[in-house]
C-alpha cells in the first residue's frame, strides 16, 4: 500500500461529520481530529501552519510550502475536511476490497485531502518549485453552509490558480452550477371541511403552482443550454400545508431547488416564475430561503495556468458539473478556480462510499508532476 493510500486510510478512520448533521456534542462531529492529524504531519515535514476562524465556530487549516527563492506565483490546493453522516458504527472503518478503499469520505473529499496534502509533503522532502508558493487549505463546513470557503474568500489571497478538491475522476472541471433554495407560499381561507365552498384551499392553489413550475417553467429551462453545464433545472422537494383533514387549509409552502447557470440571479428567476404563474391566474409569494449566495462558477479554460494543468491531465476540453462547491467562493475573489480530484461523484454520500485506489495513485502522479513543472 502506497504512502498516499495509507494517508487516506488514516483520514477515513478519523470522524469529521459536519456538525449540522449530528446532535450537539457528538464525538463524530467536526473536522478537528482531521485538522490535528494533518498539523502533526505538517510539522514533521517542516511546513508552515496557521488556522482561520469561521462563522461555524470551526477553523480552516492553512498549510504553506514556501518556494526555494522569492515567491512570484501561488497555487492553492483546497479540499474540504468535513463529510456527511451515515451508519456511525461502520463508516469510519477503512476497508480495502480489491482495488477499492471503502469508508466515509473516501471520495468526498478525503481522497482529495490525501492527494493534495501528500503532494506537498513529497515536495517538501525532495524538490519544490523555485518561485511558486503552494498553499493547502482544508476547508470546514462544505457539506452544509460553506462557511470555510466564505471565510477564506475574505482574506482575498491572490493566486494564479486554485484547485478545489472534489471527486471529478481526476478530470478538470472549469464550471459548476449555482444553487438557490426557494420557498413558494400560497394563502387561502380556512373553513370547516364539511363546507369547503366557504373557504379557499391554499393546498389546491399550491398544487396548481407546482404543476405550472414542473411543466411549463421546467420545459422553458430545458431550452437553455450552457456549453459545459447544460440547462438549468428546478425541483420541488418539500410541500407543507394543512393541519388536519377536516379543515380547509389557509396556508401552504413548497421548497424548491433551482440549479443556476452563470449570470442567473434570484431577481431574474423570481420574475420568470412570477410570469408563468400570472399567465394561469395564480398568486404566490417567492422567497430566497438561504441567507447567502451560491452562485454558478465559470473559469476561462484558455487561461495559461488552466491550460498547463489540462495538458498535465492530458485533457483537451473542459468539463462542467451540476453540483455546487467551494470553488465559487474562491472565484469571487478573482482567483481562477477549477474543480479537480480523484474519485467519482456517483459514490459520494452513499451508504458504502468508496474510491478506486488507481484514482488515488493517478491523482498523486498528476498533481506532483504539475507542481514540479511550476516556476
Amino acid at each position: 500500500m502506497s504512502q498516499v493510500v495509507k494517508l487516506l486510510r488514516d483520514l477515513i478512520a478519523l470522524p469529521s461529520v459536519n456538525n449540522a448533521f449530528l446532535p450537539p456534542g457528538d464525538p463524530h462531529a467536526g473536522e478537528e481530529l482531521v485538522a490535528d492529524y494533518l498539523k502533526n504531519r505538517a510539522r514533521k515535514a517542516g511546513l508552515e501552519i496557521e488556522t482561520q476562524a469561521t462563522n461555524s465556530g470551526r477553523d480552516n487549516l492553512i498549510v504553506r510550502l514556501k518556494p526555494l527563492g522569492q515567491a512570484t506565483h501561488r497555487i492553492i490546493l483546497a479540499p474540504h475536511m468535513d463529510t456527511v453522516g451515515g451508519d456511525l458504527d461502520k463508516i469510519f472503518r477503512p476497508t480495502k476490497k480489491g482495488e477499492r478503499l471503502h469508508g466515509r469520505g473516501a471520495c468526498d473529499t478525503k481522497g482529495s485531502v490525501a492527494v493534495m496534502f501528500h503532494a506537498m509533503e513529497h515536495l517538501a522532502k525532495r524538490d519544490r518549485p523555485a518561485n511558486t508558493e503552494i498553499v493547502f487549505i482544508g476547508f470546514v463546513d462544505e457539506e452544509c453552509n460553506q462557511t470555510g470557503s466564505r471565510a477564506f474568500s475574505k482574506l482575498k489571497l491572490k493566486a494564479n490558480l486554485a484547485l478545489v478538491g472534489e471527486p471529478t475522476r481526476c478530470r478538470v472541471v472549469t464550471a459548476h452550477k449555482g444553487d438557490l433554495w426557494l420557498r413558494l407560499s400560497t394563502r387561502g381561507k380556512a373553513a370547516h371541511g364539511a363546507r369547503p365552498e366557504l373557504g379557499r384551499n391554499a393546498v389546491h392553489t399550491m398544487a396548481k403552482c407546482i404543476d405550472a413550475i414542473e411543466t411549463e417553467y421546467a420545459q422553458n429551462l430545458g431550452k437553455r443550454r450552457h456549453p459545459v453545464l447544460g440547462p438549468p433545472t428546478i425541483n420541488t422537494g418539500i410541500v407543507r400545508g394543512g393541519s388536519q383533514p377536516n379543515i380547509v387549509p389557509d396556508v401552504c409552502e413548497a421548497d424548491l431547488d433551482r440549479r443556476t447557470l452563470p449570470g442567473e440571479s434570484f431577481t431574474t428567476i423570481s420574475r420568470e416564475i412570477g410570469e408563468v404563474l400570472k399567465k394561469r391566474g395564480l398568486k404566490a409569494r417567492l422567497t430566497n430561503v438561504k441567507g447567502y449566495t451560491c452562485p454558478a462558477m465559470e473559469t476561462d479554460p484558455t487561461l495559461p495556468m488552466v491550460q498547463q494543468f489540462m495538458r498535465t491531465v492530458r485533457q483537451t476540453k473542459p468539463l462542467g458539473v451540476d453540483y455546487y462547491c467551494d470553488a465559487a467562493n474562491i472565484a469571487t475573489t478573482g482567483v481562477p478556480a477549477i474543480v479537480w480530484g480523484p474519485g467519482d461523484i456517483a459514490q459520494a454520500h452513499t451508504a458504502d462510499e468508496w474510491i478506486s485506489i488507481r484514482q488515488i495513485e493517478r491523482g498523486m502522479d498528476v498533481l506532483t508532476r504539475f507542481l514540479l513543472s511550476l516556476p
